[in-house]
Order: C-alpha cells, then sequence, then structure tokens
C-alpha cells in the first residue's frame, strides 16, 4: 500500500513543462502522464503537447530524466488518437505519431523507468456497419497493431490503452457510440489474445464503466491485472434526469428532427457528448459521483496493484471551468480521496507517500535510434 499519485497533463495545456512540474509538487503528486498530443491534429478536447516530439533526441531524454530525477518525479507519455479508422491520411498520421511517442520513450529507458506509452486504438466506422463489423475492427486492429507492438517490443517500450468509447468522437446523429475499440473488457481480452505480446497492456479508467452502469470492481476482478499498468482516477455522476428517462440508459441518445422533437416533448442531444447522461468530476470535489472509491481502490490494493494511480482532471467544476485555482484544487482534492487507501500512515503526518522504497531514474539510452515510419514496419 504505497501507490504513486500522478497528473495527466491534459488539464494544464496552457502551462509549459517546467510550470507542470511546479503544480504537479504543489498537489503532492510523484509523477505525471505527459500528453504529447500532435500539434496538427484534429482533436481539440483535453489535448496539450508538453514535449517537443518533433526534435527530441538523447541531449532530450538526458535533460528530462535529469530535471525529473531532481523533482522526484516518475513519468510517461500519452496521445490518444484513432489509430485504426477516420480519414485514412489522418489515422497514419496518428499511427507514424504514436511511433515517435515509442521511440522518446526509448531514449527515456522504456520499461525501465515505467515509461510506457499511452494511446487510444480507435474504430473503423466503416467496417463497424457491416455485418460482423466489430470482428473486422478487431482484425484491422490486429493488422495494424501487429507491427507497432512489436516495435515497442524491440525497443523496450510497453503500448497502454485507455478504455474510453470516446462516446462523442462521432456526430450526434450517429446511431452508435462506440468509437475506441478497448472501450469493454471482453474487447481487451481479445485483444491481448490476438497479440499475446507483454509489449502491451491497458489504463483502466473506471469512470467509463460507472455510465455503462457496469460495477468498476467486478472489472479489476475480472481482469488479469498485470495487463493493468496504470489507473486514471475520474469520477462519473450518472444523471436521472428527463433523457435518462425517455432514452434509456442502455443506448445513447438519438438525434430527430428538432420541430418533431419539440413536438413530442423528446429531449435530443446538445452536442455530440450530450448522449449518455452523466457528468465527468473528480472524487470528493464539489459532491459525490456515483461510484464506491474505497471499493474500488480497496479491491486493487487486495490484488497487489502497485503501479501509478493518475489523476485525469476533466471535472465540470474543475479543468473545465478554464480557471486555474480550482484545476489545482481539484487535483488537490483527488489526492486527498485516495491518500487513505493508497498510502501508508506516517507518524503525526498523516497519510504519507513513502519515498524510501523509490529507485532512481535509470540513465537514457546509450544510443540514439532513427524515427521510422508504418511504410518501415513491413
Amino acid at each position: 500500500m504505497n501507490n504513486p499519485i500522478w497528473i495527466m497533463t491534459s488539464a494544464l495545456k496552457s502551462l509549459k513543462l517546467d510550470q507542470v512540474i511546479k503544480v504537479a509538487r504543489q498537489i503532492n503528486a510523484q509523477g505525471m502522464e505527459l500528453c504529447v498530443f500532435r500539434r496538427d491534429g484534429t482533436r481539440r478536447d483535453h489535448v496539450a503537447t508538453h514535449l517537443d516530439y518533433e526534435q527530441f533526441g538523447l541531449e532530450d531524454a538526458q535533460r528530462l530524466l535529469a530535471q525529473c530525477q531532481a523533482e522526484g518525479l516518475g513519468f510517461s507519455l500519452g496521445a490518444y488518437d484513432n489509430l485504426i479508422g477516420g480519414d485514412p491520411a489522418e489515422r497514419l498520421r496518428n499511427q507514424n505519431h504514436i511511433l515517435k511517442l515509442i521511440r522518446m520513450a526509448h531514449l527515456l529507458g522504456g520499461r525501465e523507468n515505467n515509461v510506457h506509452v499511452g494511446t487510444f486504438v480507435g474504430y473503423n466506422y466503416e467496417l463497424g456497419i457491416q455485418d460482423n463489423g466489430f470482428q473486422k475492427n478487431l482484425d484491422e486492429y490486429a493488422r495494424i497493431f501487429k507491427p507497432i507492438i512489436k516495435y515497442a517490443e524491440d525497443l523496450g517500450v510497453v503500448v497502454i490503452y485507455e478504455n474510453c468509447p470516446m462516446e462523442g468522437w462521432r456526430p450526434a446523429s450517429s446511431t452508435s457510440t462506440y468509437n475506441n475499440l478497448p472501450g469493454t473488457l471482453a474487447a481487451r481480452k481479445l485483444m491481448y489474445a490476438l497479440i499475446p505480446s507483454r509489449a502491451h497492456g491497458e489504463t483502466y479508467d473506471p469512470s467509463h464503466d460507472v455510465w455503462q452502469n457496469i460495477n468498476p470492481v467486478d472489472v479489476i476482478q475480472a481482469s488479469d491485472l498485470s495487463r493493468i499498468h496504470r489507473v486514471h482516477v475520474k469520477g462519473t455522476r450518472n444523471l436521472n434526469n428527463a433523457a435518462r428517462i425517455h432514452w434509456g440508459g442502455l443506448y445513447p441518445m438519438q438525434l430527430v428532427d428538432a420541430e418533431l422533437a419539440r413536438r413530442a416533448g423528446v429531449p435530443v442531444p446538445a452536442h455530440e457528448w450530450d448522449r449518455h447522461h452523466y457528468a465527468p468530476m473528480l472524487p470528493g470535489f464539489g459532491g459525490c459521483d456515483s461510484m464506491d472509491w474505497k471499493a474500488f481502490l480497496e479491491v486493487l490494493m487486495e490484488r497487489g496493484f502497485s503501479g501509478p494511480f493518475v489523476i485525469e482532471n476533466e471535472g465540470y467544476n474543475s479543468a473545465h471551468t478554464g480557471n486555474l485555482g480550482a484545476t489545482v484544487q481539484g487535483f488537490q482534492t483527488a489526492v486527498l480521496c485516495l491518500a487513505p487507501i493508497v498510502w501508508p500512515l506516517a507518524e503525526g503526518a498523516g497519510y504519507q507517500y513513502n519515498r524510501s522504497p523509490s529507485q532512481p531514474l535509470k540513465p537514457a539510452a546509450t544510443r540514439d535510434v532513427p524515427v521510422v515510419t508504418m511504410d518501415q514496419l513491413g
């Protein structure tokens, strides 16, 4: 019971890296998931770029490792986009970007320094609407990711998928909101069966199962814990509103003719993300969410989870306000919510992370490796 608590830096997109590190220390975090999204990408929500992925080399790796070692911070890298679907040119750019991050993670020590690469898989909508569309997406995943995971394995890096279905990633007129393949436990297990390598795993975010009316405790009990390298800390408050009453909790709210909906007195989505009747929160900040955090954290401790808890701040009353003070307060509250369960009790000091067992970061790679693209992987 001495898990590090990290922050995901997407909530601090307006800050430079040095400022992000100061925030991490201010809230008593032990690490960061450094967001390194493409600057020319199509995503606009919850994105940040805190490292220069175009020019990153051995000297940059050495400087970053030295800086984080001096501050007592661990870190990983992350960029979350659609890698198997959407516009073909855009998906290829996303794939090549993940290869850049895998190279960067290698230069930074990779698995030896617990520097993993977080990503989505995405979903191929054209295949998905066909008969047997889910299996076809699994096959497409295997086709694209087998060389990516082999590349990561050869460089000593682990790729980890987050389980958000990305329910708002398609227009509100789309009938389905399943837009990221690892959005269910079944999919993740099938993915590991297709690619048995240990060079990939997951970042489990319980909030995405809560709004699907699934108990995250049950998911952890049914999971291979060796595949779970990170846990994203984000709360969800399920809303018992008119939309849920009219449309139910099983299917997304559908977009119909606005005038017809008005005459019928039926609610329709206000935008792409307004389809599943929930509000993002941080545990303990401004009210209760719809999850039993104590039970969830305790089952992870019982099963021996030792990885970082990464606070992903998308709280409507925190990061969504655009107010840095509220963002920091949300992070601080989440740290205190976790502390009694994931940190030991220190004499006279309350619950504190025990830094004494922490191993220093190992040096950067001894030689550079060139940037590669998908066509070079074969």
